[in-house]
């Protein structure tokens, strides 16, 4: 199967540069690149490319408002974010607003065709540096109404659907959480599903920064 890609970045160079190392992959297609955020939404609706990479900093329309853009107009469509910045804020509010995943622009070359291939693929995608700022950023110390909607979302899972919401929150795959349920991976997805939409959420990155920020990754 081929992956369709779009690039949404200001820097050329680097445009350049990312479009020619993604080009040497045989299941890898380049259908478009933009320079800014509005031709970025506008190309995107154009192509519907599978993968989206997309700058966080860019003049004009930043990267979180391209991103909310994206993620309303094309909910199918895996967006990751390609960045410099390593702020945790910017991390869990890129996750919150929808993004697939959240990468640096200083990761090896093999690690980011494999990043695609898994947003492509559903599963969230982070470098690997920013999983533990993630996971320090909700774990500080939150304010009593999200305890509330802890124990009313607890009530509303049934005693699998937490241990899959457990599973996504440490980053695991549908296979990983089927392997350790000894269930089918098909299972997996459709309690997945069932729990986007019981949580009135969007994407697998989501129900696991849900599940951080409201503590529903320890069992009970």
């Amino acid at each position: 199967m081929t992956i369709r890609i779009l690039l949404i970045d200001d820097h050329t160079l680097f445009r350049s540069g990312v479009r020619a190392l993604l080009a040497r992959q045989t299941d890898f297609e380049i259908v478009d690149e933009a320079a800014d955020g509005v031709e970025g939404v506008k190309r995107a609706k154009q192509h519907r490319p599978d993968v989206i990479l997309l700058d966080l900093n860019m003049p004009g329309l930043s990267g979180l408002e391209t991103l909310k853009f994206l993620v309303e107009d094309l909910p199918g469509c895996a967006v990751v974010m390609l960045t410099v910045s390593e702020e945790a804020e910017e991390l869990a509010a890129a996750l919150r607003s929808g993004a697939q995943g959240y990468l640096l622009k200083n990761i090896e070359a093999e690690t980011l065709t494999s990043a695609i291939r898994r947003a492509a693929a559903g599963e969230a995608v982070i470098s690997p540096g920013m999983t533990e700022k993630l996971v320090a950023q909700f774990r500080a110390p939150a304010p009593q109404p999200a305890a509330a909607a802890s124990a009313g979302d607890k009530a509303r899972l049934t005693s699998r659907e937490h241990e899959i919401v457990r599973g996504l929150a440490r980053g695991e795959s549908n296979k990983e959480i089927a392997r350790e349920l000894g269930v089918a991976e098909s299972t997996v997805k459709i309690h997945v599903q069932n729990i986007l939409k019981k949580l009135n959420l969007t994407s697998r990155v989501q129900i696991a920064v849900y599940a951080v920020e409201r503590g529903l990754t320890t069992p009970g």
